[in-house]
């Protein structure tokens, strides 16, 4: 039963994870930032490495989120642009 059961959540978690946009435009004035969900997803992998607890739309996403934890990644992780107009493209 156990085990039924953390399959069965096993398969609800990617299931959402399959059904999220993956293209998501964030409007700025600085120039719109565009992510790719799919990309980041594949190469993080942890949703709570973004996302609070769950997947699911960030409830505090803005521009100090963005710039701490999305930059911040860039940074420890050498991966992925950190320079202001790198990501601000739109």
């Amino acid at each position: 039963m156990k085990r039924t059961v953390i399959l069965f959540a096993a398969m609800i978690l990617t299931a959402s994870v399959g059904l999220a946009a993956d293209v998501i435009l964030f409007p700025s004035k600085n120039g719109a930032v565009t992510f790719t969900h799919k990309r980041h997803s594949e190469f993080v992998r942890e949703c709570r490495s973004c996302h609070e607890k769950t997947p699911g739309k960030i409830r505090n996403f803005g521009k100090d989120y963005a710039h701490k934890t999305c930059k911040g990644c860039h940074e420890v992780r050498g991966a992925g642009p950190t320079k202001c107009k790198l990501c601000h493209t739109g």
